[in-house]
C-alpha cells in the first residue's frame, strides 16, 4: 500500500490503474473535491500538491504519492477560517456553492500573487461560476464585506450570511454525491447513437460476463408506463409521452439500457459491451418541416394525444380586431426572430441514489427542485403508495430550471427495488448533461406590429413555433408563458397570436430561467426598437408610451380574465435609471482603431411571478425549549437563496435574529408538501407559506401568554426573546416550560397558494463595442435595474441579478451548442462555452422603489426575470452600432461576419 498525506493526515491505499486524483480522494471521503467536468475545464476540483493549485481530475492520483495534498477541507486551521475563506465569507462571493471550493483553492494559493490579482480574466480561467456572474468573487478578492449584522427583529431588508455559509466554505456542506455508503452499486446507460430508430434486440450476455456487472435491464424489464419527466403540481398540462426505457429512440442521447454493476468501471465496460440491433427510423429536426404532411412521426397516436401528427400543442387567441388595427395604423414592422438551444449547466450534474432503509421503506437522495413531485411519479411508476417512498435533497448544485425534471431518480430506485433494496448510484457525467438532460427550447417568432405615427400601437400579431424536441416535458408551458407576458406587456387593444409546439428528433427541450418568456422577449422587444426606428422615436419613449400601468387588464392574446395583477408597479422607475445610467456612461472607451462601432441598446422584461396552473406551499414552524424557532418547508435551496430569504422572513414577523431561526428543507419526510421550486415562486409562495406560518406562530405564543398571565391579548407583545404582557416579561424559555406542563406545543403550519400572481418587470441597458473585421464584441457598460418590490436580503438579490445577467450574455454572446443531423458535436465545456470571469462584464445593478401588496413582506420574485431583457438589449445595441439587425441568437463571431458589411 502507498502512503499519501491528505491534509495532514496519512492515509494507506492504493489507486486503481488510471484513477484521477479527484475521485481517489473521494474514495478517501473527501468529498470537498467536486465534480463539474472531469475534464480539467470548471475548475471544482482544484486541490493543493505541494502548495500549487492543479486540477486533480487531469492529474493522475498516484502522482499524489510522497506530497501534500491540500483539499478546502484542510485550509481551516484551529476552527479559524483561512483568510480567503473569511474573504468568500464577508463577501458571500457563492451562491449554490459548488464551485467555492475550487475558486478558493485557486485563489488562495500562495501562486496567486498581486499580478494574479490584478488580471483576473486570465488568473481564474479555469475555474467557473454558473450562479453568481463573478461580481461577488470580485468583491471576496478585493477584500469587500456586502454582510450586515444580524439584529432582532430587523432581519427582513438586512444584507445577512447564508446559514451555511461556514460548511460550504470549509468542505463539510453535503452534495448529492458526497456520502458514503456500504455495498454502493453504480449505474450507467447506454444511450442512442442514433437520432430515430427502433430496437430490434439487445444481447446482454457480454455486458453480464463483465466481472462486477450484477444486471443489465432494457424496456423489456421496467415497467410500461407512460409520464413526463416534467415536474409540475398538475401533470396533466405535461404529456404522457415517455416510458423508463423504450424500444424506440426519438434522440440522440437517449437512455436505451441500464447497466448496474459493483464500480463504475465495470458499469462503463458493461455499456461499451452491450450489442443493440437497430432499425434506422426517417428523422426529422426542424419543426417546421416536422409539422409538413409526409414528415416522419415520433410519438403513437394511440399512445400519445398530438393534434396533427407531430405538434403537441397549439395555443392562439384574439382580443380586439388585429386586421382593423393593422388598417389604423401608419407604420407596420414584421420580421421573424429566432433564438437558440442552451444547457443550464448547472456544475453539479443530475445524480442520485436510491436504497432501501431499516425502516422497510425505499429512500431516494437527490439533486431536484421539486422532491414532493418526484415522490409521485416514482409511486406511480413503480406501483407503490408514495408514503413508502421518502425523496429528499441536501445541498444542490445549482438547477435554474434543469432540475425541474424527473431523470435520475426512477432507474436506481428500480434498480434497488430488483437488487434486494441495494443502494443504488447514478452520478450523471458533463457529457450525459449535454446529450441526455434538456435544454432551452429552440424557438422562433414572427411579429407583426402596427402603430401610429406618435407610437402608440394599434396591432400586435405574433407567430411562435417551439421546438420541443423528442418528448414534450414542459413544452405546453412553456409555449404558454412565450406566449402571455412578453405580449402582456404592452397595451394594445388588437393582439392576435398563435403558438406550436412541435415534436422533432432532437434532445428535449425543458424548464430553464425565464421558461419560454426569454424566447419572446427577444423577439417582441428587438421588434419594439425596429419600429421605434422606423417612426424615428426614441427606445425608451416608445416603451414609457405603451407598457402596462395600473388599470390596465393584463392580457396578451386571451380574453379570460386571468389573476396576474400589479402588487407593486416600478417599471417607470426601471426606464428612468438605466436610460439616466447609460447617458451618464461609465468612462470606459470603445478599443482604439478605426474598425469598432459603438452601440447602445435596451429592452424590457415583464414576468408574472408563479406559472399559470396550480402551485402550493406548506411550512411548519415551532418554539423549541430554549426559545429558538426551528421552521420546515418543503422549498429547494439551489443557490437561489431561499432558505436565507425563509429565516429573514420568519424572524421579522416574530422579532429574533435570523440565526435564531432553524430551518430544514425539501425532505418529503421531514418537512410539509411544496410542489418544487421554480417559476418564481420560491419567493411568493414558500416565502408567502413561511409569511402566515411565522404569523400563526406569533399569535400563539401570545395567546397563550395572555392566558398564562391573565394579562389582556392586547397588551402582548413580542420583544426578541421574550414575551412582554403588561408590566411582565416572561422569557420564551420559561414560557415554553410552562406550556410543557399542559401539552401546549407551540407548534404552527399553514399553506399558501399561488393566486393572485404578482408582476416583476426588469430593463437592461447595454452599450458595446462590434469589430467590424473579426466580428467581436465586447460590454463596454451593462446596466439593469429590477421592480422586485422589497428585498428581503439586498445582497442576495443583487447576486441573483449578477446571475441572471450574466447568464442572459452567456445566451446572446457565447454559448452555442451545435447539431449536425441530431448529433451534438460540442458536448463538453472546452468547446460548448459558458462565461468564465473573461466573458463577463460587470454590471450596475438598481432595484426600484416599490412595496409589494402581495408578496411576503412587500417582496417578489427576482431571481428567474433578469435574464431575460438581455439578449434583445444586446441585439439592439448592435443594430445601433451597425444598422444590422441581428434577429437569430447566438450573436458568435462568426454568425455577425457574415452581415457585418451590409450595414451603415
Amino acid at each position: 500500500m502507498s502512503n499519501y498525506e491528505v491534509n495532514g493526515h496519512l492515509y494507506s491505499a492504493e489507486p486503481n490503474p488510471g484513477q484521477c486524483l479527484r475521485t481517489f480522494l473521494r474514495d478517501l471521503e473527501v468529498f470537498g473535491v467536486k465534480k463539474g467536468c472531469d475534464a480539467g475545464d470548471c475548475g471544482a476540483c482544484t486541490v493543493w500538491l505541494d502548495g500549487k493549485p492543479f486540477h486533480s481530475c487531469l492529474v493522475p492520483a498516484f502522482r499524489g504519492e510522497g506530497r501534500k495534498i491540500t483539499t478546502i477541507e484542510g485550509l481551516a486551521k484551529n476552527g479559524e477560517l483561512h483568510p480567503m475563506q473569511k474573504a468568500f465569507h464577508d463577501a458571500q462571493a457563492f451562491q449554490c456553492g459548488y464551485c467555492a471550493a475550487g475558486m478558493i483553492m485557486t485563489t488562495a494559493s500562495a501562486a496567486f500573487d498581486e499580478a494574479h490579482k490584478a488580471d483576473l480574466p486570465h488568473a481564474l480561467k479555469g475555474n467557473i461560476c454558473r450562479c453568481t456572474g463573478y461580481r461577488s468573487i470580485v468583491d471576496a478578492l478585493h477584500g469587500k464585506s456586502n454582510i450586515e449584522e444580524d439584529v432582532a427583529g430587523k432581519a427582513c431588508g438586512a444584507s445577512l450570511p447564508n446559514p451555511f455559509t461556514d460548511a460550504i466554505l470549509t468542505g463539510k456542506a453535503r452534495y448529492t454525491m458526497d456520502i458514503a455508503i456500504e455495498g454502493l452499486l453504480h449505474l450507467k446507460v447506454l444511450r442512442s447513437p442514433h437520432a430515430h430508430a427502433r430496437l430490434k434486440s439487445i444481447d446482454k450476455t457480454k455486458a453480464l460476463a463483465i466481472p462486477g456487472v450484477v444486471a443489465v435491464y432494457t424496456w423489456e424489464d421496467v415497467p410500461r408506463r407512460l409520464y413526463s419527466t416534467a415536474l409540475h403540481e398538475d401533470h396533466l398540462v405535461d404529456p404522457d409521452d415517455t416510458y423508463m426505457l423504450d424500444n424506440v429512440a426519438r434522440f440522440v442521447g437517449q437512455r436505451i439500457a441500464a447497466v448496474i454493476a459493483e464500480t463504475e468501471g465495470a458499469a462503463e465496460a458493461g455499456v461499451r459491451a452491450l450489442k443493440v440491433d437497430y432499425e434506422i427510423l426517417p428523422a426529422v429536426f426542424d419543426p417546421v418541416a416536422a409539422m409538413e404532411r409526409g414528415a416522419p412521426l415520433l410519438h403513437n397516436k394511440n399512445e400519445v394525444v398530438s393534434q396533427n401528427g407531430n405538434i403537441f400543442c397549439t395555443l392562439q387567441g384574439e382580443i380586439g380586431d388585429v386586421a382593423k388595427g393593422f388598417k389604423e395604423a401608419d407604420s407596420v414592422h414584421e420580421m421573424t426572430y429566432s433564438t437558440s438551444r442552451v444547457q443550464h449547466v448547472h456544475l453539479e450534474t443530475h445524480g442520485s441514489i436510491a436504497y432501501k432503509g431499516d425502516d422497510g421503506r425505499w429512500h431516494v437522495r437527490t439533486s431536484s427542485q421539486g422532491p414532493f413531485t418526484v415522490r409521485g411519479k416514482l409511486a406511480y411508476l413503480m406501483g407503490v403508495p408514495a408514503r413508502e417512498i421518502h425523496v429528499f435533497t441536501e445541498r444542490v448544485g445549482g438547477g435554474f430550471g434543469g432540475k425541474q425534471e424527473m431523470v435520475s431518480e426512477d432507474l436506481p430506485l428500480f434498480a434497488s427495488m430488483k437488487l434486494g433494496g441495494r443502494p443504488v448510484k447514478w452520478e450523471w457525467t458533463r457529457e450525459d448533461e449535454f446529450l441526455g438532460a434538456t435544454t432551452r427550447h429552440q424557438m422562433t417568432t414572427k411579429v407583426k406590429i402596427g402603430a401610429k405615427k406618435d407610437g402608440t400601437l394599434t396591432a400586435l400579431d405574433v407567430h411562435v413555433v417551439s421546438n420541443t424536441g423528442a418528448y414534450g416535458n414542459h413544452a405546453s408551458e412553456t409555449l404558454a408563458a412565450a406566449m402571455g407576458c412578453a405580449i402582456a406587456a404592452y397595451r394594445c387593444e388588437n393582439k392576435k397570436g398563435v403558438g406550436h409546439v412541435v415534436y422533432t428528433n432532437m434532445i428535449p427541450g425543458g424548464g430553464f430561467r425565464g421558461y419560454g418568456a426569454s424566447q419572446t422577449t427577444f423577439a417582441m422587444e428587438c421588434a419594439m426598437d425596429d419600429l421605434a426606428r422606423l417612426l424615428g422615436i426614441d427606445p425608451f419613449e416608445i416603451r414609457r408610451k405603451n407598457v402596462v400601468r395600473p388599470g390596465d387588464n393584463v392580457e396578451s392574446i386571451w380574453k379570460e380574465a386571468s389573476d396576474a395583477s400589479f402588487g407593486s408597479h416600478g417599471i417607470d422607475q426601471c426606464l428612468d435609471i438605466v436610460e439616466k445610467e447609460l447617458a451618464k456612461g461609465n468612462g470606459v472607451k470603445k478599443p482604439d482603431g478605426g474598425n469598432w462601432a459603438e452601440g447602445t441598446g435596451m429592452a424590457l422584461a415583464m414576468l408574472e411571478c408563479g406559472p399559470p396552473t396550480e402551485h402550493r406551499s406548506g411550512a411548519e414552524m415551532k418554539l423549541l425549549a430554549d426559545g429558538t424557532y426551528h421552521l420546515a418547508c418543503g422549498s429547494s435551496e439551489m443557490g437561489n437563496g431561499i432558505t436565507t430569504a425563509h429565516k429573514q422572513i420568519a424572524a421579522s414577523i416574530v422579532g429574533v435574529r435570523a440565526r435564531d431561526v432553524d430551518i430544514i428543507n425539501a425532505d418529503t419526510d421531514r418537512t410539509p408538501y411544496d410542489t418544487g421550486t421554480f417559476a418564481s415562486t420560491g419567493t411568493v409562495v414558500a416565502g408567502k407559506a413561511v409569511h402566515i406560518t411565522a404569523q400563526a406562530m406569533r399569535d400563539d405564543i401570545l395567546d397563550f401568554a395572555a392566558r398564562h398571565t391573565g394579562v389582556d391579548l392586547d397588551k402582548c407583545r413580542l420583544d426578541n426573546d421574550a414575551v412582554i404582557c403588561g408590566n411582565k416579561r416572561i422569557m420564551l424559555t420559561e414560557l415554553h416550560a410552562e406550556g410543557a406542563k399542559v401539552n401546549h406545543r407551540f407548534t404552527v403550519a399553514r399553506r399558501a397558494y399561488l393566486s393572485p400572481r404578482t408582476i416583476a418587470f426588469n430593463v437592461q441597458g447595454v452599450r458595446l463595442a462590434v469589430h467590424r473585421i473579426t466580428g467581436e464584441v465586447r460590454i463596454l457598460h451593462s446596466v439593469h435595474a429590477a421592480d422586485i418590490g422589497r428585498p428581503i436580503n439586498p445582497m442576495q438579490c443583487r447576486g441573483q441579478l449578477d446571475g441572471a445577467v450574466a447568464m442572459g450574455y452567456g445566451w446572446a454572446l457565447i454559448e452555442n451548442i451545435v447539431h449536425d443531423e441530431g448529433h451534438m458535436v460540442n458536448p463538453q465545456l472546452r468547446n460548448c462555452r459558458v462565461p468564465a470571469f473573461a466573458d463577463t462584464p460587470h454590471t450596475d445593478i438598481f432595484f426600484a422603489d416599490t412595496v409589494d401588496t402581495i408578496g411576503p413582506l412587500g417582496a417578489k420574485s427576482q431571481g428567474e426575470c433578469g435574464i431575460n431583457p438581455v439578449a434583445p438589449a444586446v441585439s439592439n445595441a448592435l443594430a445601433n452600432a451597425t444598422g444590422v439587425r441581428f434577429a437569430h441568437l447566438p450573436f458568435t463571431p462568426d454568425r455577425l461576419f457574415s452581415k457585418l458589411g451590409k450595414g451603415k
